[in-house]
């Protein structure tokens, strides 16, 4: 069986290969990504781990895979990055309890 996420996969998103079919759209995608991780408020290494903890929230592959790197070339370390992790977990974890209140209410309101 061959895997559905293919590294190289990273690679042709990052060389632009989404672009041949829609090159105005990319090239303004790119251009909103790029500025949004531009050092600003926060910095671009605060920017990074951001992007890994959604990365895992939104479960992407080639997401973790790019800020995997890109953490770790900002220079946070392996129990940062899973600190990071845990809070997206956290999160995740704690929307899907919070929607239990829309079901309470529903069984609440429905029962006999």
């Amino acid at each position: 069986m061959t895997e559905y996420f293919k590294r190289e996969d990273l690679d042709d998103f990052n060389n632009g290969k989404l672009g041949d079919y829609s090159k105005e759209l990319w090239d303004k995608f790119l251009e909103y990504y790029g500025s949004v991780f531009e050092e600003g408020k926060l910095s671009t290494r605060e920017k990074n781990l951001i992007a890994l903890a959604v990365a895992h929230a939104v479960k992407c592959p080639y997401c973790i895979d790019a800020y995997t790197n890109a953490s770790l070339e900002s220079g946070y370390t392996k129990e940062q990055m899973m600190e990071a992790v845990h809070v997206a977990s956290a999160i995740t974890g704690g929307a899907v309890l919070a929607h239990g209140v829309q079901m309470k209410n529903i069984a609440d309101e429905l029962e006999f």
